[in-house]
């Protein structure tokens, strides 16, 4: 917003501070319970701040709807209803991840398991600090804007009176409105209005429903059928850089040697003399029995 008050810049940066504590906090837990950190895992952060910033994106939106519908309630009355309207949405959000990435730990692959417990738990801690501290953030960033205070210092800022005579640029960073109100009412969001006028009424038509249980019948079906096909296991290959030899020898493997079947190796896990030719011989005639 253009306006010295208006302007939630900090409130936009304490949100994805909160996805860094959550971060931070399971990353400490896991290392304390001694879990295993692997490569894979330093992606997980990437995942905690697109889940904290949408929690974030809810959690304001419900709050300006209900400040607009109880523009003279208290600070209290204000978060709770906050609460009712994005805590089910943000709940149910963190629940399927939490779920999704907690059965992943279920793998035989280390790797993928410790992946799993360090993202799940983050879903966790970032749930936690979205209901404690980003709640606590927002009813700062509300007193702060009812005392008519500068977005950036904090410090009060006078009322204009005499706003035609300034430019916009001193109006947006030196004058402040009374009551933390911006000076102009602010018009219904575009976004807001094409679906309430658009795409809500299309999505309501008998025809365009009964088509849409049949496309999700069809991708339900699909995914069924899906997960009978999955098969657990890794192409080395793909782990391998594209313009790397490992990809031609085992292309090469696979195609001339892949009729011999799997490696055998042998490991003998005893002290043995293998300076005794007696031990040896044994060991070679046990290679050959083997073949």
């Amino acid at each position: 917003r253009l306006s010295c008050i208006r302007n939630n810049v900090w409130l936009a940066c304490c949100g994805v501070v909160s996805a860094g504590l959550a971060v931070v906090s399971s990353f400490g837990l896991m290392l304390f319970c001694g879990v295993p950190f692997v490569v894979t895992v330093a992606n997980a952060p990437f995942l905690i701040l697109g889940v904290g910033v949408d929690d974030m994106f809810i959690m304001i939106a419900s709050w300006e709807q209900s400040s607009k519908k109880k523009e003279k309630s208290s600070v209290k009355s204000l978060l709770a209803e906050t609460y009712a309207e994005a805590a089910l949405s943000v709940t149910i959000t963190t629940l399927t991840d939490v779920l999704a990435f907690f059965i992943g730990t279920w793998t035989s692959f280390p790797s993928v398991r410790s992946f799993c417990l360090y993202t799940g738990t983050a879903f966790v801690f970032c749930y936690v600090y979205t209901m404690t501290f980003f709640g606590a953030v927002l009813v700062l960033n509300h007193k702060r804007e009812q005392g008519n205070r500068h977005w950036l210092t904090c410090l009060r800022v006078g009322v204009g009176k005499d706003q035609a005579e300034n430019s916009c640029l001193s109006n947006a960073c030196c004058i402040g409105s009374c009551s933390g109100q911006s000076s102009q009412p602010e018009g219904e969001h575009p976004m807001s209005i094409f679906f309430k006028r658009y795409y809500g009424p299309f999505l309501t038509n008998k025809w365009i429903k009964l088509l849409m249980v049949l496309l999700y019948g069809a991708y339900l079906g699909g995914s069924v059928y899906g997960c009978t096909q999955i098969r657990e296991g890794i192409d080395l290959r793909n782990l391998a850089n594209d313009d790397s030899y490992v990809i031609p020898y085992y292309d090469d493997d696979e195609k001339y040697f892949s009729t011999y079947g799997p490696r055998v190796m042998v490991v003998i896990t005893e002290r043995i003399d293998y300076w005794d030719e007696t031990v040896r011989l044994g060991i070679e005639s046990c290679a050959q029995n083997l073949e």
